[in-house]
């Protein structure tokens, strides 16, 4: 694929671009989903063509809202989900999950352009599994999924 249409918050590091998904591929069976929540259609659509290329099934949702039907039909194994989003934002679909004892057990990680002590303290106190500030990069958004799906 050609870099220059990933946008920043996800490009792949430049040290070992292919690293992350061989990991994946090797550690993640084939199938396994994971949802993008943000508003952004440009991070959405970036992240599922990243994530497809790993081997992941890919669910996307625009909003909190959108996720939560979407979670109750497709199960993701592990949610990526903006913070700061309109109507339902990413700490209180993420608070949701994680008080269903049907939804619980799946690993949220919060994404936001925010890096303050408020907002990891925030999302801490939410239940997400990892705070990661954008822009991130491929291997990181990869290697999340590696770390938490392997704690389950």
């Amino acid at each position: 694929m050609n870099s220059q249409l990933i946008p920043a918050a996800i490009a792949p590091a430049a040290a070992s671009p292919a690293a992350a998904s061989q990991l994946v591929s090797r550690t993640l069976h084939s199938g396994t989903r994971i949802m993008i929540i943000d508003d952004s259609k440009t991070i959405r659509r970036s992240a599922e063509i990243l994530l497809m290329q790993a081997g992941c099934e890919v669910i996307v949702a625009e909003d909190g809202f959108d996720a939560l039907e979407k979670i109750a039909k497709h199960r993701p194994d592990l949610v990526f989900v903006d913070a700061m989003m309109p109507r339902l934002d990413g700490y209180q679909t993420c608070q949701l999950l994680k008080r269903s004892s049907v939804y619980r057990h799946i690993p949220v990680i919060l994404l936001t352009s925010k890096d303050g002590l408020y907002d990891r303290a925030r999302a801490h106190a939410v239940g997400a599994s990892q705070f990661l500030t954008k822009p991130f990069t491929k291997e990181t958004l990869l290697q999340s999924i590696v770390t938490h799906l392997r704690k389950h």
